[in-house]
């Protein structure tokens, strides 16, 4: 694939916390590839950055154009969560290919709320924070409420139609979570097909959890969100002909009328 039109051809869009920094890093090595001048460049999904058409010259300072025989990506993993951004990425380039790299929305969300609680901006614990999530998200602008959307972002299935709206499938790569991390080569071989590039010569391992935290989900939490996304998870089966079974514990009981 030779990158004639000086646009971005793929971009990593999904999701926050799902593994897309270390698929970052690997594209970052390819020989190939030329990837944005830093990870989560934040245009499509910013109303003060993305201004139709006259602001594209900001989003192209970060991307070297230079090398025709280059593509050039970029990864912001919020753009697959934004109700706005992909239609403008169409918009911009209706021939580009997205990637999104989804993990089991339970370990996501715990994730997230870790991620915000160390970086000073979560008081709550994760079951309050859980528990006020619809509450929190109406009082406040929504860019901070993106912050606070542990749950909300998991439901994956609503954010797929929204990119399948725009682009067509063979536009679209939905890799695992864990295919990642457990089998690195086999699913960045998938990937470099995908954008029709040659395959990685050779690859250094990143380590997907560079931050372990010092926390973790009870029992309780756990078997909570599972019943919260139990039919969400069989739904994003059928849709992407995956089988999640390992994502969920229980299975949730009837309710009697």
């Amino acid at each position: 694939m030779v990158n004639s039109n000086s646009k971005v051809n793929f971009i990593i869009a999904g999701t926050q916390k799902g593994g897309t920094t270390a698929l970052d890093f690997y594209l970052r090595q390819h020989p190939g590839i030329a990837m944005a001048s830093k990870k989560e460049v934040h245009f499509f999904d910013r109303d003060d950055r993305y201004q139709r058409w006259r602001n594209i010259a900001y989003y192209h300072k970060h991307f070297n154009f230079s090398n025709k025989e280059k593509i050039v990506g970029e990864a912001t993993p919020s753009y697959m969560y934004s109700s706005d951004a992909i239609e403008r990425i169409y918009q911009y380039n209706p021939e580009i290919k997205l990637i999104a790299v989804l993990r089991n929305p339970i370990d996501r969300a715990f994730s997230h709320w870790n991620m915000t609680r160390l970086n000073k901006f979560e008081p709550l614990s994760f079951s309050q924070a859980i528990t006020k999530e619809q509450v929190r998200c109406r009082r406040h602008l929504p860019g901070i409420c993106q912050r606070y959307s542990y749950i909300d972002r998991g439901f994956y299935t609503e954010q797929i139609r929204r990119m399948r709206r725009y682009f067509d499938d063979t536009q679209l790569l939905f890799i695992r979570h864990e295919s990642l991390k457990q089998n690195p080569a086999e699913t960045l071989h998938r990937v470099t097909e995908f954008l029709q590039v040659s395959p990685f010569p050779a690859i250094q391992p990143k380590d997907i959890h560079s931050k372990p935290y010092d926390t973790k989900m009870s029992e309780v939490e756990r078997a909570r969100l599972n019943e919260l996304y139990y039919y969400e998870i069989k739904q994003l089966e059928r849709m992407l002909n995956w089988d999640c079974s390992a994502w969920l514990t229980t299975t949730p009981q009837q309710k009697t009328v």
